[in-house]
């Protein structure tokens, strides 16, 4: 490889290389950046920090379907059962799903916790 040191007050400063090398070192290092996101995710699905889920439920929830339903759906629970896991009432749940109200920040804090997810995954 040929290399063209610059120096400034003695001091190595800058290298020139030719163009084809340069685009040689960008696409090294963006492998790398992608490798170093790769282990992140794995690691954090490793640890439960993270979950896979299936197309369907992200296709359901681009569609613009309420998320407390479409995770309620995904986890198998029934509006009942979640009203119990999240200490609310039933038919709060329903009127959060149905979009008939919007649900206190609490109320979104206690059916997270009982979905398993963040708070921010199930505000529409």
């Amino acid at each position: 490889m040929k290399v063209q040191i610059i120096e400034k007050d003695g001091r190595e400063m800058f290298a020139v290389v030719p163009i084809e090398t340069w685009r040689e070192l960008l696409e090294k290092a963006e492998m790398l950046e992608d490798v170093a996101a790769y282990d992140r995710a794995a690691a954090a699905l490793a640890s439960g920090e993270e979950e896979l889920v299936p197309g369907e439920l992200v296709d359901r929830l681009a569609a613009g379907e309420h998320p407390v339903k479409v995770w309620r759906e995904y986890r198998g629970l029934s509006q009942r059962e979640l009203a119990q896991r999240s200490g609310l009432r039933q038919s709060y749940v329903a009127q959060i799903e149905r979009g008939h109200r919007r649900g206190t920040v609490d109320a979104y804090r206690r059916l997270a916790d009982a979905l398993g997810v963040e708070i921010d995954d199930l505000v529409p």
